[in-house]
């Protein structure tokens, strides 16, 4: 079994004697690992600008500190817009980064002063020169399906290299900036090869251009530690710069980055107790273990079983016996299995009452949570400071 790191550190211990304390299901986040993994992106990734994806975890504490830090946010929703500027975050530091938008949140946003648009459709461009004249415009360009990244964002966002030319002369015509392109390689991406096909990609619809462009928002993709080992950060930093320097050999436009599950993923640390283990026959070799968060509280991402969490059980070490399981949440959904397919490892004398710590959870876990599906309530959130 791989064995997470992030159970390793000082900070652990002292999150477990929180977590204690509390009832489960909950989530406790640590603040200064944020605030670190922050300042270490910005260092390793000086080529390019940060917008943190508010959506990743979009706790009070987290924006006021990034906003602290020097951060920028992307923005999806006109709720998210009013939460940062009710913590004092200049509009000027947003982007509204969601291609899909009402009219009048366009409005709305342009309103309260941001002027960053992203688009992928003639619609939309229309929408936003009605709605926000004169504002900034960036075209998401449509990338093939990538199956090393564990949370593909494809197929629904973005439009291909010659649509997004079209639109760059659309939105000219009818009156806003253009100014550049987005792409997304996909959350949790594995292959560091698709940021050069996506840099690529986008030097090509910036040789084109009917205008000249200054911008490239290349979105997230960089990864938490969840059950298997990635390259650090340094490594994707230096290999996503040689892309740049490849692809822009010349004159450089702005770079920005998206962070959101790598700057957040691994701060968090989600309790569960179990609430029942089981066999459907006594010839079963596979557990059923039962635990009170869930796909619909806490553990969305294990929809087709994408995000592969680590687990810590607490009072046993390495050497313990431990056998496959199928991992189940406690609503009286039959879609609430996390990992079936996958056997995930647990120790053989698992009990029920007994609690499970699952590393690296940060990341659209709180966000993702229901608001209340068969009553359960949504997972409480806490900081470890």
């Amino acid at each position: 079994m791989y064995r997470n790191k992030l159970a390793e550190r000082p900070q652990f211990r002292q999150i477990l004697k929180m977590s204690e304390s509390l009832g489960t299901p909950h989530i406790i986040i640590d603040l200064e690992m944020i605030r670190d993994n922050y300042r270490r992106m910005k260092s390793l990734c000086s080529y390019a600008d940060i917008y943190y994806a508010v959506k990743a975890c979009p706790l009070d504490e987290i924006v006021r500190m990034l906003d602290e830090e020097g951060s920028n946010f992307d923005i999806a929703s006109r709720y998210e817009l009013d939460q940062v500027l009710s913590l004092g975050v200049d509009p000027g530091k947003l982007l509204y980064g969601n291609t899909i938008k009402k009219a009048e949140d366009i409005a709305y946003f342009y309103e309260k002063g941001v002027r960053y648009f992203a688009s992928d459709c003639e619609n939309d461009v229309r929408k936003i020169a009605e709605n926000a004249p004169g504002s900034n415009v960036y075209f998401r360009v449509l990338l093939p399906h990538s199956d090393s990244a564990d949370w593909p964002l494809s197929r629904k966002f973005g439009c291909s290299s010659e649509m997004v030319l079209n639109l760059i002369a659309l939105a000219k015509e009818l009156g806003l900036n253009p100014i550049g392109v987005s792409f997304h390689v996909g959350s949790q991406q594995r292959n560091l090869e698709i940021w050069d096909y996506a840099l690529k990609t986008t030097a090509e619809i910036f040789e084109k251009s009917p205008v000249k462009l200054g911008f490239v928002d290349m979105g997230g993709g960089l990864p938490a530690q969840y059950n298997y080992p990635v390259e650090d950060l340094q490594t994707y930093a230096n290999t996503i710069e040689k892309y740049i320097d490849n692809h822009f050999p010349g004159e450089k436009p702005r770079f920005i980055m998206e962070p959101g599950r790598s700057l957040v993923g691994d701060s968090g640390v989600l309790a569960a107790t179990v609430v029942e283990t089981a066999r459907k026959d006594a010839s079963d070799e596979v557990r059923w273990v039962y635990i009170d968060a869930g796909k619909f509280n806490g553990m969305v991402e294990t929809i087709d079983e994408s995000i592969k969490y680590s687990a810590y059980f607490p009072g046993r070490d390495e050497n313990s016996p431990v056998g496959p399981v199928i991992l189940a949440g406690p609503t009286c959904d039959s879609m609430d299995i996390m990992y079936e397919n996958y056997k995930m490892e647990m120790p053989l004398d698992l009990k029920a009452g007994e609690r499970i710590y699952f590393l690296a959870a940060g990341a659209y876990t709180a966000s993702y949570a229901s608001v209340c599906f068969n009553g359960f309530p949504p997972i409480g959130t806490y900081i470890y400071r």
